[in-house]
C-alpha cells in the first residue's frame, strides 16, 4: 500500500476514533459523576445504619453488663444461705447487694423477691427501703419478672440477643450454676423513665445441694439518664450522643425514636453523625466533574500527539514481540519461541508432505548448580552466555538455538536427515572440548543431551520434548557427559515408575503395605529381645516388591512422610503381641525434614499408649550429615519422650566417630557388609573391634546385622557385640509367623553346640 494512500486511511480512522472517543468521554464522565454522587451519598447512609447498629449493641450488651453485675453477688453459695424467707441478714445484704451494686455499678435500685415474688429486701435513693416500695416499680417491670421466672419472652417485649448466656459459655469449674440459674433483661420505662432492667435468680455456686426449691430473685433497675447515654458515647466515639425529649435537625445531626422494650417512646437519641461522604460530595464530585471538563479539552492535544506516537507504538510492540520470545541474558530465542518453531515446521505442508523429520537436542550443563555455588551467580549468568556463543558458531544454516531456561539449551536440526544425529552430537562434543574463562579462571564444562526425533518420537512439540526431556533424564543417571537417544523403553520405564508411584498411593491409601518383623537376638543368652520392623509391599501386578525398587519411587513422588508415618502407627499396633519386645523402626532423613516429627510420636504415644521405651528409632547417617540445630532439637525430643535411637548401617556411609558422641544413641548397627568380610580381612576385623568398644565404652549396645553363619554369631559375640539379628536366625517374617516363631523358638547362646532354630520360610 502506498505511504500517501496509508496516511489518508490512518486520518481516517483516527477522525472515527476521535469522535467515538469523545462520546465515551462524556458518557463515562456523566456516569462517573452519578456514581461518586451515589457513592457519598450511600456512604453517608452506611455509616448510620454503622452507628445505629453499634448502638443498638451497645444497649444489648449495657443489659448483660447490668446481669454480670448482677452475678457477682447472686450466684454465690452465701448468698442462697443468708437471703431466705425465715431469716435474712440484712447486714449481708446490705454490704454485698444494696451497696455493693449501687455504688460500685452505678445501679438505681436493687430488690429481691422470694420464691412467690413477695418482696423481702429493696435498696434504693443510696439507702435501705421499705420492701413494700417495690410495689411502685413492679407494674412497669412484672414482665420482666415473669419472664426470668418462666423463661419465656412475654409477647409485649421485643425480643434482644442475649449476650449475657454467651458471655458464660467459659464458665467451666461452675458449670452447675447454668443448669438452674434463670435471668433476664430489658430496657423498659419504669415510673415514665427509660431503665436497664434486670432480674436473675439467687443460687449457690458450689454446694448445689443449698437450693430448695424455686431460688429467690435479684432485681437491678439501672435508670438511663445523661451519664448513661453520655458513657455509651464515648464508648462509641460519639461524644454528642444524648437522649432529647424532642428531634434535633440540621446539619450532620441525627436523630431517631428511642423506643423501650415495652413499646414506649422515650424520646429522641441524637448524635453527629459522621458522614464519609461528605468528602466525595463537596470536594471529590467538583473536582471530577472539573476533570471531566478538561480531559474533553486534552483530548484535541492527545489525539495531536496520537499519529506521532502511533509510529514509537508499533516499534515498541516490535521490541516487546522480540524480548517475549528471546531470552535477555543471552539474546537466544527462547521456549514459546522454540515450540512455535517445531510446531511450525511439523504442521507444514512440504514436511508432511515429503516425510521430512525434524531432530530436537536438549542440552543440559552438568553439575551447573556447583559452578554458581563456588563461583557466584555471576559467573554462571557468564557461562551461559558464553555456552549460547559456543553452540551458536556450531549451527548449520537451518539449525535454531533456544535456551529453555537456567542451564538448558535445545537445538532443533529441520529437516534433519539420517545423518544429522551423529554430526549434532559431535558439534556440540567440540563445543565443550575446550575449557571456558570466566573471571580469571580456566574451566571446563561438560554438557548431557538428550535427543529425540520427530514425528517419530512425537508428532507435536509438546512431545517431541518431552521424549528429548526423558532422554535427557537417562543420560544423566548414566553418569553425565554423554549424549542419549530416545527410546521406547526409556518411556516405558517412566511410565512404569508413574504407574508404581500410582499404585503406591493407592496401596497407601488402602492399607495395602504390609509389616514383616526380624528378631533381635541376645548375643549372651540367645533370647529373643526385640524384633524391627520392615516394609513390604506385594504389588498385585509385579508381586512382592523391594522397597529398595519402590522406596525411591516413593522419595521422588513425596510419598515418604506418610509412608513413615504409616509404619509407625503400624508398628505401634503390633507391638501388642509381644509387649515384652523391644520394636526397632526406620527412620528416614525426610521425615526430620519435612515432617512435625516430635508432635507425630507425641500423639501416637497417646493414641495407642505405648511406652516409649520399648521402641528403638533406626536413623541413618544422613540425618547426621545435615547436622543442624533442628535435628539435634528432634533427636533431644525423642530422647525426652523415652524412645530409644540407634545409629543405622554405621560405617557404610560418611560415618564419623562425632556422630557418636555428639549425640545419644543408644544402639549401633554395624552393616552386613563388615560382617561378611570380618573373618577374610584383617583391617575389617580391627574396624569392628574399635567401633564395638568405643560403642560399648560409651554406654551403647551394638547390633550386629546380617547375619547368616554360627561362626559370623560366634564371632561377633566373641567382639563383643551385644545383639546379633540376621537369616541366620530368621527370616523377616509377617505378623501371624512371628508370633508363631516366638512361641517356637530356643535360646541358644551363639557357640553353643545346640543347633540352630530351623529357618522359617518367608512368608
Amino acid at each position: 500500500m502506498p505511504l500517501s494512500e496509508r496516511e489518508h486511511y490512518l486520518r481516517g480512522d483516527l477522525r472515527r476514533l476521535t469522535t467515538l472517543i469523545a462520546v465515551a468521554i462524556t458518557f463515562f464522565g456523566l456516569v462517573l459523576l452519578a456514581i461518586i454522587a451515589y457513592a457519598g451519598w450511600s456512604a453517608n447512609q452506611s455509616a448510620v445504619e454503622r452507628e445505629r447498629t453499634l448502638l443498638d449493641n451497645a444497649l444489648n450488651q449495657s443489659i448483660a453488663r447490668v446481669l454480670n453485675e448482677q452475678k457477682s453477688v447472686a450466684w454465690w453459695d452465701d448468698s442462697v444461705l443468708n437471703i431466705t424467707d425465715d431469716a435474712i441478714d440484712l447486714d449481708f445484704v446490705d454490704a454485698n447487694f444494696g451497696i455493693f451494686l449501687t455504688e460500685t455499678y452505678a445501679q438505681d435500685a436493687v430488690y429481691i423477691l422470694n420464691a412467690k415474688d413477695k418482696p423481702l429486701y429493696a435498696w434504693a435513693n443510696e439507702a435501705r427501703a421499705a420492701p413494700s416500695s417495690f410495689e411502685r416499680v413492679r407494674p412497669s417491670i412484672e414482665s420482666v419478672i415473669d419472664e426470668a421466672r418462666q423463661g419465656k419472652l412475654s409477647p409485649q417485649l421485643k425480643t434482644r440477643p442475649d449476650s449475657f448466656s454467651e458471655s458464660q459459655s467459659s464458665y467451666r469449674l461452675l458449670a452447675g450454676v447454668l443448669g438452674v440459674a434463670r435471668w433476664a433483661g430489658h430496657i423498659m420505662t419504669v415510673n415514665g423513665r427509660p431503665a436497664v432492667v434486670a432480674a436473675l435468680t439467687i443460687v449457690p455456686n458450689v454446694q448445689m445441694d443449698l437450693l430448695k426449691g424455686t431460688p429467690n430473685l435479684l432485681v437491678s433497675i439501672r435508670y438511663i439518664d445523661k451519664d448513661f447515654i453520655s458513657e455509651i458515647g464515648r464508648t462509641l466515639l460519639l461524644p454528642d450522643l444524648a437522649l432529647k425529649k424532642q428531634p434535633v435537625e440540621g446539619g450532620a445531626v441525627f436523630s431517631e425514636p428511642f423506643i423501650t422494650d415495652d413499646g414506649v417512646q422515650a424520646g429522641y437519641l441524637s448524635w453527629t453523625t459522621r458522614q464519609p461522604g461528605h468528602v466525595l460530595l463537596t470536594i471529590i464530585l467538583p473536582l471530577v466533574a472539573f476533570g471531566v471538563l478538561a480531559t474533553g479539552l486534552l483530548s484535541k492535544i492527545m489525539f495531536g500527539r496520537l499519529r506521532r506516537a502511533s509510529t514509537a507504538l508499533a516499534q515498541r510492540e516490535f521490541d516487546a514481540r522480540y524480548e517475549a520470545k528471546h531470552d535477555p541474558l543471552s539474546g537466544l530465542p527462547n521456549r514459546v519461541h522454540m515450540v512455535e518453531k517445531i510446531d511450525k515446521f511439523l504442521n507444514s505442508y512440504i514436511a508432511r508432505r515429503n516425510g521430512q523429520r525434524a531432530l530436537a537436542a536438549y542440552i543440559d550443563i552438568d553439575r551447573f548448580k556447583d559452578i554458581n555455588d563456588t563461583l557466584g551467580h555471576e559467573a554462571g549468568d557468564e557461562l551461559i552466555k558464553l555456552v549460547a556463543q559456543r553452540l551458536g558458531t556450531r549451527l548449520r544454516p537451518h539449525d535454531f538455538l533456544a535456551r529453555f531456561g537456567g542451564d538448558e539449551f535445545v537445538i532443533l536440526c529441520a529437516p534433519a536427515g539420517p545423518e544429522a544425529g551423529p554430526g549434532l552430537v559431535e558439534r556440540i562434543s567440540q563445543a565443550f572440548a575446550s575449557p571456558f574463562a570466566i573471571k580469571g579462571q580456566s574451566i571446563r564444562v561438560t554438557v548431557s543431551s538428550g535427543l529425540a526425533v520427530a514425528p517419530d518420537n512425537g508428532a507435536t512439540a509438546d512431545e517431541l520434548m518431552r521424549h528429548a526431556d526423558i532422554a535427557l533424564y537417562e543420560a544423566k543417571s548414566l553418569g553425565r557427559d554423554r549424549a542419549v537417544f530416545f527410546t521406547a523403553r526409556m518411556a516405558e520405564d517412566v511410565e512404569h515408575r508413574r504407574s508404581i508411584e500410582l499404585d503406591l498411593r493407592s496401596a497407601l491409601e488402602n492399607e495395602e503395605l504390609d509389616l514383616n518383623y526380624q528378631p533381635i537376638i541376645s548375643s549372651s543368652t540367645g533370647a529373643i529381645l526385640g524384633v524391627e520392623a520392615l516394609l513390604r509391599w506385594h504389588h498385585p501386578l509385579y508381586g512382592s516388591m523391594s522397597p529398595a525398587e519402590f522406596v525411591p519411587i516413593a522419595e521422588n513422588a513425596g510419598l515418604l512422610p506418610a509412608i513413615g508415618e504409616w509404619v509407625l502407627n503400624r508398628a505401634m499396633i503390633d507391638s501388642k503381641r509381644w509387649p515384652d519386645l523391644e520394636v526397632a523402626v526406620n527412620l528416614s532423613p525426610v521425615q526430620f525434614r519435612h515432617v512435625d516429627l516430635e508432635g507425630m510420636l507425641r500423639q501416637l504415644i497417646v493414641k495407642h499408649a505405648i511406652d516409649p521405651s520399648l521402641f528403638v528409632l533406626e536413623i541413618t547417617e544422613g540425618v547426621l550429615l545435615e547436622s543442624t540445630d533442628r535435628v539435634s532439637g528432634v533427636l533431644a525430643a525423642i530422647h525426652d519422650m523415652g524412645f530409644k535411637t540407634a545409629l543405622d548401617d554405621f560405617g557404610t556411609g560418611y560415618s564419623s566417630l562425632s556422630y557418636l558422641c555428639n549425640f545419644q544413641f543408644n544402639k549401633i548397627k554395624i552393616d552386613r557388609s563388615f560382617i561378611s568380610n570380618v573373618s577374610k580381612v584383617d583391617t575389617t576385623k580391627t574396624i569392628v573391634k574399635s567401633v564395638v568398644t568405643l560403642g560399648r565404652a560409651l554406654g551403647m549396645d551394638i547390633v550386629a546385622e546380617g547375619i547368616e553363619a554360627e561362626f559370623e554369631a560366634t564371632m561377633m559375640t566373641r567382639f563383643g557385640c551385644t545383639e546379633l539379628q540376621g537369616f541366620y536366625f530368621s527370616r523377616p517374617l509377617p505378623v501371624a509367623q512371628m508370633e508363631e516363631f516366638l512361641k517356637t523358638y530356643v535360646p541358644k547362646p551363639p557357640g553353643s553346640e545346640v543347633e540352630p532354630t530351623p529357618l522359617p520360610a518367608a512368608g
